[in-house]
């Protein structure tokens, strides 16, 4: 079966994406940054014939990404899916009060950690048979859809991890025939998008899943919505 790796998975579309790889009988690597706080994960591993394994990981650490590396020498991974995120403090979204050291916080975990995710990953996956790395952006991080300012270290953060992910795409796919791919969720329900949000995280995920399927060599380094259609840049 093959096997997939999601960081952010203790809720949200993580989790989402857990359940529904798991349930299609994928091998699931899910990463949380505390496991033991994250009874929906727990109960989605326990269900899973030991197809689902959950690993302790802040994507800000570093240390902690090498670390996981390690530990899953060896290990093909079909699909390392980067999920986690953070939108950062109200200082990091507005231009009258912004908070830079909150900006950090949002690049490192937002653009650095998916950058270091595929570093320290990109072996595992290039011995697989799917070879693909696919993050979730947002079409907040679209300089030609945003009509409405504010957001700002949300935006650039997205932004800039758009621009690694093209460049990756070329040089990835070049080295070692990897396909990486962008995808936008859509305004989902989910604690980051509010309870005001017109999507939920099970038709989200379902149209990701079904973008990531498609995805090849000539669809890689394009940014994609959840149903389908190509976002512009």
């Amino acid at each position: 079966m093959p096997a997939v790796l999601i960081t952010g998975a203790s809720r949200g579309l993580g989790l989402e994406f857990v359940r529904q790889y798991s349930t299609e009988g994928w091998d699931v690597l899910a990463c949380a940054r505390t496991p033991l706080a994250a009874p929906a994960l727990q109960s989605l591993a326990q269900q899973a014939h030991g197809r689902l394994s959950v690993h302790a990981l802040d994507v800000a650490d570093f240390s902690a990404i090498e670390s996981l590396a390690h530990e899953l020498a060896g290990r093909s991974i079909d699909l390392l899916l980067n999920v986690a995120g953070s939108m950062g403090a109200r200082g990091a979204g507005t231009f009258e009060a912004s908070n830079f050291a909150d900006w950090e916080s949002v690049f490192k975990v937002n653009t650095y950690a998916p950058m270091k995710m595929a570093q320290a990953f990109a072996t595992h996956v290039a011995a697989s048979a799917e070879k693909k790395i696919v993050s979730i952006s947002t079409l907040m991080a679209s300089m030609s859809r945003n009509t409405l300012g504010g957001f700002y270290a949300y935006r650039a953060s997205k932004a800039a991890l758009n621009a690694i992910m093209v460049s990756m795409a070329i040089d990835l796919g070049r080295k070692h025939d990897i396909v990486v791919g962008l995808l936008h969720p859509g305004w989902v329900s989910t604690d980051m998008g509010g309870p005001r949000a017109p999507i939920d995280a099970q038709t989200s995920v379902t149209g990701m899943r079904r973008v990531i399927a498609t995805l090849t060599k000539e669809r890689a380094g394009r940014f994609w919505a959840y149903d389908g259609s190509e976002v512009p840049w």
